[in-house]
């Protein structure tokens, strides 16, 4: 089975810049490939368009245009592999697909700032993507130094892989064919043996998550690690405005402004990332804690997130629980380990149905944190009492 793996990479002086120019070089031509078809789609909206002339540009034929034009003219593209540039390409045309098809919005430019464009490297030679203990060999880039030794299997070689650039750090991500009673496979039978009953999960923003079975998981942002680093962040934050809004008053560009805002702007970057890295390890502590115990099955809310974020008192700390990339997470697990996931409406009343008698509360408000039946005077938490109503949902979906 084909499983990915993740971890930093220590690349030489030499290597960082060929990576760096790499994922410039492909970012460049992501943003060409948009523009491009962003002309073709504003000219058809127009009506400039006959019915027999092009209206969208593929990734192949951008690809042809690349090889034998734009290489002449900007030699420097080279830098960058071609199935580098080729899949920057590809990811550019599924963008527009997604949008075509209505489940994405309009694909925008990639900024050098806040970039997430990924060299990838497919095996096309038997040396390729080898792994040992310290070190890997990645394709253009040779044998790269890891900084944490034993995480990606070694002896075996990876299908394929993407080296990416983030706040100062490079890393690695690579997808390897290994056998499912591998040690490295450590999701499936041989660490949740036991089989119980299904659970109920009710996500918030005062607690991560609350189960049925009693388990509560807490928020992590209100803890004083995360506190602590938010509020370094706000600080570095406003230094970095500080020095814009000096170099608007000089009204020039130095070279020494500009180094120094480049440092201001890693520090915010190393901040954002330490950030995100502490709320993912918790997700994925959850996630484990969640299935260790082998529930027959998992039954969920379908969030409405982007919903939920227009309330903006609330915004704020529903964008820092991450619920989507539970969700996504947790789905994987529960398919990979062999856990039906069931998914109930976003509009069944769990938080106002009373699971004792079946009444619905509807005079039930957010303030209300403990839910008391009006009928038969069954009390209990809010969130606990939604979890228990999801558990025994009778109208839902296998994901």
């Amino acid at each position: 089975m084909l499983k990915a793996f993740k971890t930093e990479i220590v690349p030489t002086e030499e290597q960082k810049g060929k990576i760096v120019c790499s994922i410039g070089v492909a970012r460049f031509l992501y943003n060409q490939y948009i523009a491009c078809n962003r002309r073709l789609y504003k000219m058809y909206q127009c009506g400039l368009l006959d019915a027999g002339q092009k209206h969208f540009v593929t990734a192949n034929e951008f690809d042809k245009h690349v090889n034998h034009k734009l290489k002449k003219e900007l030699p420097w593209i080279n830098l960058c592999g071609s199935k580098a540039r080729k899949k920057a390409l590809v990811n550019a045309e599924q963008a527009f697909k997604r949008f075509f098809a209505g489940t994405s919005g309009f694909p925008n430019f990639k900024k050098k700032t806040n970039q997430d464009v990924k060299l990838y490297f497919p095996r096309n030679n038997k040396g390729d993507w080898k792994i040992w203990r310290h070190k890997l060999m990645i394709p253009t880039l040779k044998q790269v130094r890891l900084k944490e030794y034993g995480y990606l299997p070694i002896g075996m070689a990876a299908v394929s892989g993407t080296v990416s650039y983030a706040a100062g750090r490079f890393y690695v991500s690579v997808v390897v064919d290994i056998d499912e009673k591998s040690r490295y496979n450590n999701d499936l039978e041989s660490c949740y043996a036991r089989q119980t009953e299904g659970i109920g999960i009710d996500l918030g923003v005062k607690n991560l998550a609350i189960l049925s079975d009693g388990r509560v998981f807490k928020n992590i942002n209100k803890g004083s690690k995360v506190k602590r680093l938010e509020k370094r962040l706000r600080r570095e934050q406003r230094r970095l405005s500080r020095k814009y809004e000096f170099r608007k008053k000089k009204g020039g560009k130095t070279a020494a402004a500009s180094a120094n805002i480049e440092k201001q702007k890693l520090k915010v970057q190393k901040l954002h990332q330490r950030i995100a890295r502490i709320r993912e390890d918790y997700e994925n502590k959850v996630i484990h804690e969640i299935v260790k115990q082998k529930p027959r099955f998992i039954t969920m809310e379908d969030l409405n997130v982007k919903g939920m974020m227009k309330n903006r008192h609330l915004s704020k700390a529903v964008a820092a629980q991450r619920f989507n990339h539970l969700l996504a997470k947790l789905k994987r697990k529960a398919e990979i380990i062999g856990i039906e996931f069931r998914e109930v409406d976003r509009f069944y009343p769990s938080s106002k149905t009373c699971h004792a008698c079946g009444h619905i509360h509807k005079g039930l408000k957010l303030k209300d944190r403990v839910y008391v039946c009006p009928e038969c005077g069954y009390t209990a938490d809010r969130d606990y009492n939604a979890s228990l109503n999801l558990r025994d949902a009778k109208e839902y979906r296998v994901a």
